[in-house]
């Protein structure tokens, strides 16, 4: 009869063989961020950041828009920012406006970085005259300088909420990531697994998504956070512009009222300044993250690998 091979004392390959590979990479890659100093720092204060925008309605003392309070008030027990020279709560408008910040920073993030994975792959895979097409899009929406052209399509689609917002914000910063891509992609396609693939009688789509996708999951995702800062800052210039939607409590349109009513004039400077820095902040914690995820794909990089 035939036994089972048994497993020396002290060893434990059987547990190991059930941990899916995909999932042994994600836990490596975590360990990798986590371990640096920088995407550690980055990580906490995002990770802060999100949990107010979450739970904001039992983290703020008032409705954001709440305006039965003495008009531009100074900072005060009751109200730890003060007033708005609308009667508002200033650090309940700053706990709600985390949400807008984060939902325009990811949202516009992820379809920038969607669109940017989907031309780049192509665009790197691709010869002749369909990568001359695409070569020509993309260098169009890198010589147009991004914030006009976003002025321009944010006052043509007005009054149309934060989606709009968001939209723009996507169909115009997708470029670069796409170049970037695209160049990685011309770089695997040359390897000797895209080929075999290729002589195999894969399709084009199959091996675009199959075999080169899943060796660009770092630069994927260093780029998904870049579009993320680049939202966030555009949405907050947009707002303070007034070419968004000046009844959503965001910090963007709390600077731009803040302006409006000469908050610094009045001596309001938590009007300005606090939101302002919590843009500064978001922006910074994503950017060090990246610290993080460039390890991933480049080990030297990382900081345990240099004894620091």
């Amino acid at each position: 009869m035939n036994r089972r091979p048994e497993t020396a004392p002290g060893a434990a390959p059987t547990t190991e063989r059930r941990i899916h590979p995909g999932l042994r990479a994600l836990a490596s890659s975590a360990r990798t961020v986590w371990g640096n100093r920088k995407a550690r720092i980055g990580l906490i204060v995002i990770g802060i950041l999100l949990l107010v925008a979450l739970f904001a309605p039992l983290l703020a003392p008032y409705g954001p828009t709440d305006n039965s309070f003495d008009r531009s008030q100074d900072a005060s027990l009751q109200h730890w920012l003060g007033t708005t020279a609308a009667g508002e709560d200033v650090l309940s408008q700053l706990i709600f406006g985390a949400r807008i910040s984060v939902l325009v920073g990811f949202g516009a993030g992820f379809i920038s970085t969607l669109i940017a994975v989907i031309v780049g792959l192509t665009w790197g895979y691709l010869t002749g005259f369909a990568a001359d097409a695409i070569n020509f899009l993309v260098n169009l929406f890198l010589v147009i300088p991004g914030m006009p052209l976003m002025i321009v399509v944010a006052t043509y689609l007005s009054n149309g909420g934060i989606s709009v917002i968001i939209v723009v914000i996507a169909i115009t910063g997708w470029a670069w990531g796409a170049r970037v891509l695209r160049s990685q992609t011309a770089t695997l396609r040359s390897r000797d697994f895209v080929q075999s693939a290729r002589f195999s009688g894969e399709r084009a789509g199959r091996i675009i998504f199959r075999e080169i996708l899943p060796n660009m999951t770092s630069l994927i995702t260093g780029s998904f956070f870049g579009a993320a800062t680049a939202a966030i800052l555009a949405e907050a210039g947009l707002e303070f512009l007034g070419l968004g939607d000046s009844s959503v409590v965001s910090w963007g349109t709390m600077i731009y009222w803040a302006q409006n009513s000469n908050a610094l004039l009045t001596g309001q400077w938590a009007l300005l300044f606090a939101p302002g820095l919590c843009i500064a902040l978001m922006a910074t914690s994503l950017t060090l993250i990246n610290f993080g995820v460039d390890g991933i794909s480049n080990p030297r990089l990382r900081e345990g690998s240099t004894g620091r």
